[in-house]
């Protein structure tokens, strides 16, 4: 099958050539003709197949010619947005439409001026969005097409409030396209109370990982996961993108990896939009060779060669190991997914392989590499937990304690004698 086969324009097919893009994907080839066709549709694909093309290509033949803020993307995080709107960036010349890109924090400033504008293709996730809903500085009663991507993560995350009420500010006369690469019954339920007759398209069944990445599991302790990640590291120059469940965790896991020399870049929702972005960025071009994550990126890491993702801690959610593995060996390329599992974690991995289908192979720990060892020498050299070594500077003025004993501070230069304060003497209160 080839683009020009889809009921695409001479223009697109144009561009689609110009921009390197030989032959659609499967997603591609069986959502663009229906969507093209104004249906509604929900499309099931594994991660990095294509998904984004498949809604951006129909919106920009669908509303050539047309002015006014027509077409809304819904997306859970402000990567995912970003990298859907730099799609649209390349593809909309020629097309004269225009496109903006509405997440949080940035400045609401430029966001207001783009729906004032009635700029065409708004990319948005849901919390800035109904902050402008909320302020009055956004309207979207001219929507004719609107997409949710990655639908079964925005649910997980909560949004699903506050895509009820984005919902209540698009006309019901429109066009749905609803994209995940898990299709679990809440996201069907959500299709079935808004999509209109859509067209069911499945590429990959639900659950399904990334056919070309090979997957392993590392049965450790919670204590040597650390040394278990420096070691790997030592044993190939591959791009490493690292997933730890909390944020704190992510900063400690980087911290370690830049005391073994090694260039690391860290991505969370503590960090700036700006830090956010200079991360993919330094990560995107290989000035650091190891991004340590949340799941906030497991939706928006837009790089062609990731070579090895690693579960730092495996997640509580299955469909999000299909996401984070989905990282690696994306457009038919290959790569290696591993997971550190400790015993407190063994309950996720079966449901992790009960999801899927399939048992993640157990991989040996190399316990003997002189990076694991080294790692947990240095443990062993620290301070227990909840003890700080603290050097011995007494403050001036205040008494030191030593064994419940207090000590007079160092002898202090004073100025004139001040005379006593006297003290009023205590008497007992007159009853009345």
């Amino acid at each position: 099958m080839t683009f020009a086969g889809l009921g695409l324009s001479k223009k697109c097919l144009a561009i689609l050539e110009r921009e390197g893009f030989e032959a659609p994907t499967p997603i591609q080839t069986q959502a663009i003709p229906p969507a093209l066709q104004g249906k509604d549709v929900v499309g099931s694909a594994a991660t990095g197949t294509g998904k984004t093309l498949a809604f951006v290509l129909p919106i920009l033949e669908r509303l050539e010619g047309k002015h006014g803020t027509r077409a809304l993307v819904l997306a859970p995080t402000r990567e995912l947005a970003l990298q859907i709107h730099d799609q649209v960036e390349r593809l909309r010349h020629g097309y004269h439409l225009r496109s903006a890109v509405v997440i949080g924090g940035v400045g609401m400033a430029p966001q207001k001026q783009a729906f004032e504008k009635g700029t065409e293709i708004v990319v948005a996730t849901p919390g800035r969005l109904n902050d402008h809903l909320d302020s009055g500085t956004a309207r979207l009663d001219q929507i004719e097409i609107l997409v949710l991507d990655e639908a079964d993560r925005m649910l997980d995350m909560g949004f699903l409030p506050q895509l009820r009420r984005i919902l209540k500010h698009v006309p019901r006369a429109r066009q749905s396209l609803l994209f995940s690469a898990t299709m679990a019954g809440e996201v069907a339920d959500f299709a079935r109370e808004h999509l209109r007759e859509p067209v069911r398209i499945e590429v990959a069944r639900s659950g399904t990982t990334a056919e070309r990445a090979f997957q392993q599991v590392f049965l450790v302790g919670q204590e040597e996961k650390t040394a278990l990640l420096l070691a790997l590291l030592e044993q190939d120059q591959l791009s490493t993108l690292v997933f730890t469940r909390t944020k704190r965790r992510a900063d400690r896991v980087a911290r370690s990896l830049l005391r073994g020399g090694h260039k690391v870049a860290v991505i969370h929702a503590d960090r700036s939009q700006g830090q956010r972005r200079a991360a993919l960025e330094g990560f995107r071009s290989g000035e650091h060779r190891v991004l340590v994550a949340t799941d906030i990126a497991a939706r928006g890491i837009d790089v062609a060669d990731i070579g090895h993702v690693v579960n730092f801690d495996l997640p509580h959610v299955p469909e999000d190991y299909v996401h984070r593995i989905g990282r690696t060996a994306r457009m038919e390329a290959s790569g290696r997914a591993s997971s550190f599992a400790s015993p407190e974690e063994h309950d996720l991995l079966r449901g992790i392989e009960k999801f899927t289908r399939k048992a993640v192979e157990r991989a040996d720990v190399p316990r003997g590499h002189d990076a694991f060892q080294d790692e947990l020498k240095r443990r062993a050299e620290m301070p227990p937990p909840g003890r700080h070594v603290r050097r011995h500077q007494p403050r001036q003025g205040r008494p030191q304690q030593s064994g419940g004993r207090a000590h007079s501070p160092p002898h202090q230069p004073q100025g004139p004698k001040q005379p006593a304060q006297k003290l009023g003497s205590w008497k007992p209160r007159r009853r009345r």
